[in-house]
């Protein structure tokens, strides 16, 4: 864990003491460097499950594909905001480089953790730079709105989970998640018992976000930078996920009546916000929306506890986290060149940059989940798992699929085809910097179909 954790914490020093010249391209090494040496974590050699560096920071097979997502996506972050960064002072972005850095290492610290309440802080942390990048580098005066929306509904989920760990931490007298699966199992049987286990979800499923509590998410992606948008729709979201998994162990008893309003909440937000999609005309805010669709597929898959379920959510997790990123990415440098994220303004942009319309091409494939892609996998392990919980679900999954595909293809088809506007001709071309981070937000999910046991080699 220290191998990539204090390599992170040296990026401060190379971002504030490097000449401004060479700023971009050392950072830009420094993490790379520490996305290549998180790799190792992917070697596992552990029988126990867990491999531990110090008491309070440990990896294991869960908490391993998104500790290396998160450093795969600092590098690419930075890479990403070069262009609009670049024009402001220098000191200003070496605190926007910084921030990245920080909410890398809040990330790491979050899922490393082995106490609950150390996760709690770190959850609570990554808040911070998260909310700096929104209000002080978004692109429209709504942003102050945006992040005020974002700090409350995370804060107002997040307040009761404190107070259920401690509850918790006085019930069995210890929060590691090494020991609280295997302590005695809690008797939980009262009214009081079950606002305790909302207690322990609700923040959870706020920062997923479940469809209900989704409202901060749009508002937060769409006026958040470029690189705001990248590490919500990656990492952030899956923080609620991750936290699920680990917290579900402890609330067995009381799961398999509670989860039944969540589920179905999740399964009706999948068509709900799919059809939302269907119907925008912002780009940035189609991607945010089918976010939330995916991400509530995940909760789902998680709220049924059976293995598969937990398989396919893990799966869709790190596959939905290159793959948004990636569209974001790609909005993102439509909206440097035309200023503008309304769909109907920058139509038939295939004509002018042909590659980058390829690009569009397979991000909205892996998006609708086109075989044999991460994607798919983790979808239909969760459709299978829903399906064999209640047949019923397959109406609402079948056609959340079908609205998936509906409003990625919408989305290539009035941002690519169509007739080019005439004052859209004179673009500037397309960087190799841009190119280069497509291929990687897109190679890795190539390379997971050839070895997909990475994701989820830690059921067996």
């Amino acid at each position: 864990m220290l191998k990539v954790l204090i390599p992170t914490m040296m990026l401060f020093p190379t971002i504030w003491l490097t000449p401004a010249k060479w700023l971009w391209t050392t950072t830009t090494a420094q993490s790379l460097l520490i996305a290549f040496i998180s790799m190792a974590w992917l070697k596992w050699t552990s029988e126990t499950g867990w491999t531990t560096s110090s008491t309070y920071l440990a990896t294991d097979p869960l908490s391993t594909p998104l500790l290396v997502l998160t450093c795969w996506l600092l590098p690419l972050m930075i890479l990403a905001s070069q262009n609009h960064i670049n024009p402001e002072p220098i000191n200003r972005q070496r605190l926007y480089i910084s921030l990245l850095a920080s909410l890398q290492a809040f990330l790491i610290m979050a899922f490393g953790a082995t106490e609950i309440i150390l996760f709690y802080i770190m959850f609570e942390a990554t808040l911070i730079p998260t909310l700096i990048i929104i209000t002080r580098w978004g692109n429209q005066t709504e942003r102050l709105n945006a992040g005020t929306y974002f700090l409350f509904y995370t804060l107002a989920g997040s307040l009761p989970l404190l107070v259920a760990l401690l509850l918790l931490q006085q019930a069995t007298g210890t929060l590691s998640m090494l020991i609280l699966p295997y302590s005695q199992s809690l008797d939980l049987n009262s009214w009081g018992h079950m606002i305790w286990w909302a207690g322990c979800l609700i923040a959870f499923l706020v920062k997923m976000p479940l469809y209900g509590v989704h409202l901060w998410l749009p508002k937060a992606h769409v006026e958040a930078p470029v690189a705001g948008s990248m590490v919500l729709a990656a990492v952030l979201l899956k923080l609620g996920g991750y936290g699920m998994m680990r917290i579900m162990v402890m609330l067995d008893p009381l799961s398999k009546e509670l989860a039944y309003p969540f589920i179905i909440l999740a399964l009706w937000g999948i068509i709900m916000t799919g059809s939302i999609c269907l119907r925008q005309t912002d780009l940035k805010s189609l991607i945010a929306y089918s976010s939330v669709s995916h991400m509530g597929l995940v909760a789902g898959g998680i709220l049924i506890q059976t293995p598969w379920g937990f398989s396919g959510a893990i799966i869709l997790m790190i596959a939905h986290g290159l793959v948004s990123s990636a569209l974001f990415c790609l909005a993102n440098t439509a909206y440097e060149r035309t200023h503008s994220r309304t769909m109907m303004l920058a139509r038939g942009l295939q004509v002018i940059f042909p590659l980058t319309a390829a690009w569009w091409f397979f991000a909205n494939l892996a998006n609708l989940a086109l075989p044999p892609l991460p994607n798919l996998m983790g979808e239909l392990m969760i459709i299978t798992t829903l399906f064999n919980w209640s047949p019923w679900t397959i109406a609402l999954t079948g056609l959340g699929t079908l609205i998936t595909a509906g409003y990625s293809l919408y989305m290539f088809l009035m941002s690519q085809r169509g007739p080019t506007p005439v004052h859209i001709t004179g673009l500037p071309p397309f960087h190799s910097r841009e190119h280069l981070l497509l291929v990687l937000h897109l190679t890795p999910v190539m390379l997971l179909v050839l070895k997909p046991e990475l994701m989820w080699g830690w059921c067996y």
